[in-house]
């Protein structure tokens, strides 16, 4: 007799909103008695109603749950996780702005907490990966191993981070393999313009640059890197697939090329943070409105100004 195949757990919707204050922090509450995982501090929000979409049903909760109006909602990730009381599917959506102030109605405790700061314990399980998530800044610049264009280094591309983090992200792509290469990843970490920024390696060789806060990988070289560097691990993303693969793979964010796979994830994001292409003329103040992590500008082919 050929036994069952076992029956997938039935999936329980969930709206989870991420409230950032404008110094970055972000609001967590703990669960209140007679809840699973009571005690355990986590994002508010609530489950998902038949036929209710999810920008609805977080101004439902929130209201709710801590009496506040809050305005437009943005898409950030989107991910499952598997609790023994229940198997839910979290769309976490960021929250900038909101009418009231944030305050208990359901007799659960509330903080506002720095993400790279101390945090309350215990945290829910899906909660950490989020937290870790917001440390990484909303703009990412690639640029080669000459780091920024000495026209754009004075601030004309500006890539102010969140306030509690750093100043930006920065991924230098090179062949690290070509000699010289390394030593010019160093001379950029000792840069007092670069100091504030998450210096990430990308491009053939990337192994060989230790002094990296994470790499960026190819899809199809991702395994090469194992987190050997014990940083941050970012992967270029062009297809489904290749996001699927990503995912799975314990990686911290993706980079978008493809426009196609973009505009797909504007209507569902992917289940880890993701940047999307955009050009030098994109405004940080506005990348707060931009679905998913934020975007990603392109510096490689930027000439230098002429003297």
């Amino acid at each position: 007799m050929i036994p069952a195949a076992p029956q997938r757990r039935r999936v329980t919707r969930v709206a989870v909103g991420v409230l950032i204050r404008g110094d970055g922090c972000v609001l967590l509450a703990d669960r209140p008695v007679g809840k699973p995982y009571a005690g355990y501090w986590e994002f508010p929000g609530g489950k998902i109603e038949p036929g209710e979409d999810v920008d609805a049903a977080l101004e439902r909760e929130l209201r709710e749950e801590l009496g506040i109006d809050i305005g437009r909602s943005v898409p950030w990730v989107t991910f499952e996780f598997d609790y023994p009381h229940a198997y839910v599917e979290l769309q976490f959506r960021f929250v900038r702005r909101w009418r009231g102030q944030p305050h208990a109605r359901e007799g659960q405790q509330l903080r506002f907490v720095d993400p790279s700061g101390d945090l309350p314990q215990p945290l829910l399980p899906a909660a950490s990966p989020a937290l870790r998530w917001l440390l990484l800044p909303p703009v990412a610049l690639v640029v080669g191993p000459q780091g920024l264009p000495a026209g754009l280094a004075g601030g004309k591309v500006s890539c102010r981070g969140r306030s509690n983090g750093a100043a930006g992200m920065m991924v230098i792509d090179a062949d690290w393999r070509t000699a010289g290469q390394v030593s010019a990843f160093a001379a950029l970490r000792a840069d007092p313009t670069t100091r504030r920024f998450l210096l990430l390696a990308s491009g053939p060789g990337v192994r060989r640059v230790n002094a990296a806060d994470g790499v960026v990988l190819e899809a199809s070289a991702k395994a090469e890197s194992d987190r050997e560097h014990g940083g941050w691990r970012g992967v270029w993303v062009g297809c489904v697939a290749e996001l699927e693969a990503a995912s799975k793979g314990g990686c911290d964010f993706v980079l978008i090329r493809s426009a196609a796979l973009a505009e797909r994830l504007k209507a569902r994001p992917a289940s880890l943070p993701a940047y999307f292409l955009s050009d030098t003329s994109c405004d940080p103040e506005g990348v707060g409105d931009w679905p998913g992590h934020g975007c990603w500008i392109d510096l490689r082919s930027v000439t230098e100004p002429a003297n």
